[in-house]
């Protein structure tokens, strides 16, 4: 969608909607929001709408409080799963200083910045997901309890799985929305479910991969189901991944990613904090389908990143480390910058591992270099990373360090 701010305003007073919610998220990629009235939106276009930084996890330490949300037209959608009659609309944020000043742990400015940097250099990054969940059900008060909402497995269908009625939803939903999925299906682990995306934009794929994770967690909710985004719900169980999808275009052209691999081989560990949030998610790599070592392959699904068999606009490279906690504005950021230096530096990858690692010698794995295997690891990666330093604003990257600590 495409709107300008008239047209929202249009939109707003001819099609019944009452509230108006400003989302964005904080540096951890958790979803938050304030709900104003209608009357209210000029001035949100005109001033933003301000909110309480320090009461926003990793936006604090500042020794002033106020920031300012700046609704983004071209983000407005209509929330299906509320009433029809007063309706609820959503628009995504840019956030300032009252100065106007953007706020430097806006992940989203990150983002934004970061493509606009490609663009300058004549490069366009282009991102799709797919993305892992479990739906558990929904056991009210005893909310500890995971009982899986099928014993399903992968590509399953029904009466197995017991699933497909709530992704159809989903899917449904994200429709109305403006967001198409390419593909869904059941997963590996008992009740976990798997949602594709076409790759677009830097900006609006990780819009869109917010929305995702909203619509999945209110459409559960609506199915008596609880759903889960955490790197390892269940122990000896699949882990929930973020899978990559990425190009590059240089004008109208694809290019070869061949430095972009390099690039991303190069700074991984260093990025593993920002694709890796939690200590659960090393749990999760190395094992049951996530990758532990630092490799690329065609079509190989225990490589790092692999590139799929697809033929002319659909080829792509797919980063398999990510997990569903992490940030997607600082993910595909960072994979922007990575590729860049890939680009700029004309970096070339290594020789393609074609091994299934899972079941590779311990001769074999020990000559290749392996992802973090702690968060404390990754952090240390993190901490010690020119790479992050120049690109990370320091208060972005002080806030993963110190949560870590």
């Amino acid at each position: 969608m495409n709107y300008t701010k008239e047209e929202v305003k249009q939109f707003v007073e001819e099609e019944d909607v009452k509230f108006i919610r400003l989302s964005f998220c904080d540096v951890f990629g958790k979803a938050k929001n304030i709900s104003i009235m209608a009357p209210e939106l000029d001035r949100a276009f005109r001033e933003g709408i301000a909110v309480d930084a320090w009461a926003v996890a990793g936006f604090g330490g500042y020794p002033t409080s106020d920031i300012f949300l700046h609704p983004d037209p071209n983000t407005l959608a209509i929330l299906p799963w509320r009433p029809e009659h007063g309706r609820v609309v959503r628009m995504y944020c840019d956030i300032s200083w009252p100065d106007g000043r953007p706020f430097a742990c806006d992940s989203r400015g990150f983002l934004r910045k970061a493509a606009e940097e490609a663009e300058k250099k004549g490069y366009r990054f282009r991102f799709g997901t797919e993305q892992e969940f479990y739906l558990f059900r929904d056991e009210g008060e005893n909310e500890d309890r995971m009982i899986p909402y099928d014993r399903a497995g992968y590509m399953d269908i029904g009466p197995e799985d017991k699933c497909e009625n709530i992704r159809r939803e989903i899917c449904m939903t994200l429709e109305q929305m403006g967001i198409y999925p390419e593909s869904s299906h059941h997963e590996e682990g008992p009740g976990q479910n798997e949602i594709d995306f076409r790759y677009c934009e830097a900006l609006k794929a990780a819009d869109d991969a917010m929305t995702f994770r909203a619509v999945v967690n209110a459409i559960a909710n609506r199915n008596g189901a609880r759903a889960d985004f955490a790197p390892k719900p269940l122990p000896g169980r699949p882990g929930n991944g973020m899978h990559i999808n990425f190009s590059v275009r240089s004008g109208c052209k694809d290019i070869s990613l061949d430095p972009v691999l390099g690039g991303i081989l190069k700074h991984i560990r260093e990025m593993s904090l920002f694709l890796n949030p939690l200590e659960e998610s090393y749990e999760r790599l190395g094992s049951q389908m996530a990758p532990g070592y630092i490799t690329w392959a065609r079509e190989n699904r225990s490589a790092l990143i692999r590139i799929p068999a697809a033929f002319g606009k659909y080829e792509r490279g797919e980063l398999r480390s990510p997990d569903a906690m992490a940030n997607p504005y600082l993910a595909f950021g960072l994979v922007i910058y990575a590729g860049l230096a890939g680009l700029e530096g004309n970096l070339t990858p290594p020789s393609p591992i074609e091994v299934n690692l899972y079941r590779a010698s311990k001769e074999e794995l020990a000559r290749l270099e392996k992802l973090p295997s702690s968060l404390k690891e990754a952090a240390g990666e993190a901490s010690a990373s020119a790479f992050l330093k120049e690109h990370l604003p320091e208060k972005l990257l002080g806030a993963y360090l110190e949560r870590e600590n």
